[in-house]
């Protein structure tokens, strides 16, 4: 506290990200990384911008990109946003898009950057309850609203919404900005992206960092009607005209445009996680259905705080949340290798072996 600050400062409760361990020789599943580096095409994209033009400012309208995920997606140009990371882009979404008379709507378990907009831009919101299955129910959104906005797979359940549910939502609020986040749903949901054209009140955002394997990058992009895409572009040349500098750029547009290894390294991740379900499920765990690169899991004799240190004894990180409290006997994992997935499992075989 500081008598310097601004009065919205205080008021503030940020977001807590998944921890970056400085240690070495850790099976790292806490942060929904890309067990698969970068393809040589990015790579060596991001060789080339190692040279004297650093000197000069980035495309601020990032058109190279924009012109490859609007190929991709088979969308125009003006249907693309850019930014920092998903992040920016849901931030710069709930600035231009959500703040309105009425409260938004957005899931009791979800991200929870969500609620961390809505304090920042003093945004009204309601937490609708996942169903006692983990499930968003389309119904319960039914009601007025100022905007709604959930990701899909949703995070941290890993539980996937079908399109025909996305499309019922969007034809039940014509009137309200529907902002869907896809940053997972590469590894088994349906994009919302080809309902884009049909319903100019969907956003629709991605991200790089999972599927694209460029966390460390930190690149994003949102889709949806010409109108949204411009009131995004009106707050962020209000706040930062330059969000992806040239290497970012150049190697965002070469993931985009190496669909192979892309398409690749998402086989490899779904194939994990339907062996490292299974192991689970054999060692007495629940696993709750997953459509992203992670899983939520229980075990009936143990807490998840409690499974989650013991495995963090033998080096292997995972993800608990201790709110709400729904969610707090579960652990959340990131789907790793093959060879790190084994080693989890072997890890907690172990560790159910010994007395409670």
């Amino acid at each position: 506290m500081s008598r310097f600050w601004s009065q919205v400062v205080h008021g503030l409760t940020p977001y807590v990200p998944g921890e970056q361990p400085k240690l070495g020789n850790l099976v790292k599943l806490n942060t929904n990384e890309n067990p698969y580096g970068p393809g040589l095409r990015v790579l060596e994209a991001l060789r080339a911008e190692a040279a004297d033009s650093l000197r000069l400012y980035p495309d601020p309208n990032s058109e190279r990109l924009r012109q490859a995920i609007a190929e991709y997606h088979d969308i125009e140009l003006a249907n693309i946003f850019v930014g920092n990371g998903s992040d920016e882009i849901l931030a710069h979404a709930f600035h231009a898009l959500l703040k309105h008379d009425l409260p938004i709507l957005f899931p009791d378990i979800t991200y929870s950057f969500y609620p961390v907009y809505c304090g920042l831009y003093g945004i009204e919101y309601i937490e609708v309850p996942l169903t006692d299955n983990f499930e968003i129910c389309v119904d319960d959104y039914l009601r007025p609203n100022g905007g709604i906005v959930f990701p899909n797979p949703n995070a941290p359940t890993g539980r996937a919404l079908a399109l025909s549910e996305i499309e019922r939502l969007l034809r039940a609020n014509p009137d309200s900005v529907v902002v869907v986040d896809e940053a997972y749903v590469d590894f088994g949901a349906e994009s919302s992206v080809s309902l884009v054209k049909r319903f100019p009140q969907l956003l629709v955002t991605h991200t790089l960092s999972k599927s694209r394997s460029l966390a460390g990058l930190r690149v994003g992009y949102a889709v949806g009607n010409a109108e949204l895409i411009e009131a995004l572009d009106r707050v962020k040349d209000s706040f930062n005209s330059y969000p992806l500098g040239r290497p970012a750029q150049a190697g965002a547009t070469a993931a985009m445009q190496d669909r192979a290894y892309f398409e690749s390294t998402c086989r490899k991740v779904i194939g994990t996680r339907e062996k490292l379900v299974a192991s689970l499920q054999s060692l007495g765990f629940e696993v709750l259905p997953s459509a992203a690169n992670f899983v939520l899991t229980r075990h009936p004799q143990y807490d998840g705080k409690e499974l989650t240190a013991k495995l963090r004894e033998r080096s292997i990180i995972v993800r608990h949340f201790s709110k709400p409290e729904r969610i707090a006997p579960f652990m959340r994992i990131t789907i790793g290798t093959d060879v790190q997935c084994a080693a989890l499992v072997d890890a907690l075989a172990d560790i159910l072996r010994k007395p409670v």
